[in-house]
């Protein structure tokens, strides 16, 4: 453990940290004209967090209410005191900007980083391809700042050049690579087109995977391409959260496909009805609504990320001695990409699911067509990439898809097999749902 006098603590241990920073976190917020305002839509005051139900009362913050005080929204400190800023991607309207203190991104974040990365088995001394985006995203830098605190040698790569990189994992011998799941399995390839067996020539023993979750069969065929002893951790956080800090998997969660919410101490992670906005009870499907109570700029009060997650059948139960901060699943989708089709609702994931059990197909290189008919949608469609090596008919590799999705979702689907190389390629988070005109 990274941590542990907090790693260690039971869950009454936690939530009596998080009500003594809640408390602490309301005076500041009351310092705020934005933040008075917003409480007061509840009849409360940023004060009233210190009360037992002061969280459970306290309106949710939406995307709306952040692109209503554009551009610098709930910036709780002068502009002076920011260090830099961070955005989100912006995928529907103008990115969101959140300041980051010297306190917020030299102090906060590397202690967050580190103790995800160690439990993940990170250790001093690795040397760390780190292929995460930098700019305005909050990717690179997060890694940057957790492997520095670890004592780690960090190559900031970022992500492209992957005929470069590949060779590099070989040549430079990274023990450690933190990138999207996608863009690992695309170096695999690339790779081997040079004529480099990551099994033989690459020593990574660690990849820190973000961007976008993948299912378990996807992880197992990555791991399967990799040095004796590789494992992939899933690692989960939002710009609203400060980073990629909320919850990794472990080598103790890894089996169950689940991450442990690892920084409970500075982040209060609610996990609610997306319906009812109630907490969810153990094995139960929720939306992460989180309140960041140790961020100084830039914090949110019970963010809404529209990512559905399983609270673990067993939260609290992990061989690690890990005992107070909760076990979750893997991210399941965002309650806004859910797709309605024809009465079946269904998240890209499930269809993820199905691809990644086809032998002959390509499993980085996916998308969902969408085509509508007036207002209601006509078709959907699901493209794939047949592997060039297998040589698998096309014909079959549609059939097989159609047949396994109607089995497990009860939905009539079309399947387009494309040749290797045709579909987009996504070196962080990727689209995987698009909309076009029928044809």
């Amino acid at each position: 453990m990274h941590h542990p006098d907090i790693e260690s603590l039971d869950r009454d241990g936690i939530l009596a940290l998080q009500r003594e920073r809640l408390a602490r976190f309301g005076r500041h917020l009351a310092q705020s004209e934005t933040w008075r305002a917003h409480f007061a839509k509840a009849g409360m005051s940023p004060e009233d967090l210190a009360a037992p139900d002061g969280l459970a009362n306290t309106p949710f913050l939406e995307k709306k209410d952040l692109r209503d005080h554009y551009p610098f929204p709930f910036l709780t400190v002068p502009m002076d005191q920011v260090l830099r800023f961070v955005a989100t991607s912006g995928t529907t309207g103008l990115p969101v900007l959140f300041g980051m203190t010297r306190a917020d991104f030299e102090t906060l974040l590397p202690f967050q980083m580190a103790r995800l990365l160690t439990a993940a088995g990170v250790k001093p001394g690795s040397r760390a391809y780190q292929g995460y985006g930098y700019g305005l995203w909050i990717g690179g830098p997060a890694l940057d700042q957790g492997f520095r605190e670890l004592g780690c040698t960090s190559f900031p790569i970022g992500p492209g050049r992957g005929d470069l990189a590949a060779r590099w994992l070989k040549d430079h011998a990274y023990d450690v690579a933190s990138m999207s799941p996608l863009w690992l399995m695309s170096l695999v390839q690339a790779a081997r087109a040079q004529g480099i067996d990551p099994k033989t020539d690459w020593v990574l023993k660690t990849a820190i995977l973000g961007g976008q979750s993948v299912s378990a069969e996807f992880r197992a065929q990555l791991e399967a391409e990799m040095p004796e002893g590789f494992q992939s951790h899933n690692i989960y956080g939002t710009t609203e959260a400060g980073g990629p800090v909320l919850a990794i998997s472990t080598p103790w969660t890894h089996a169950d496909d689940e991450l442990h919410l690892l920084n409970e101490d500075t982040i209060i992670t609610e996990i609610l009805d997306p319906e009812t906005l109630k907490p969810v009870s153990e094995g139960e499907v929720g939306e992460i609504v989180i309140t960041t109570i140790a961020k100084q700029a830039s914090p949110v009060v019970r963010w809404r990320t529209r990512d559905l997650v399983r609270l673990s059948p067993r939260p609290y139960d992990c061989p690690s001695g890990r005992r107070g901060m909760r076990k979750i699943g893997r991210i399941i989708g965002r309650s806004d990409d859910m797709i309605k089709f024809k009465g079946v609702m269904v998240f890209p994931s499930q269809i993820e699911d199905v691809i990644t059990g086809v032998k002959g197909v390509v499993k980085e290189a996916w998308q969902i067509y969408i085509d509508k008919e007036r207002v209601t949608i006509g078709t959907l469609t699901v493209a794939v990439e047949a592997t060039a090596r297998d040589n698998r008919p096309a014909a079959q590799i549609e059939e097989q898809i159609c047949r396994e999705v109607h089995a497990r979702l009860g939905m009539s689907i079309r399947v387009e097999c494309h040749p290797e190389g045709t579909l987009p390629r996504y070196e962080a988070k990727a689209v995987r749902v698009l909309h076009r005109a029928e044809a």
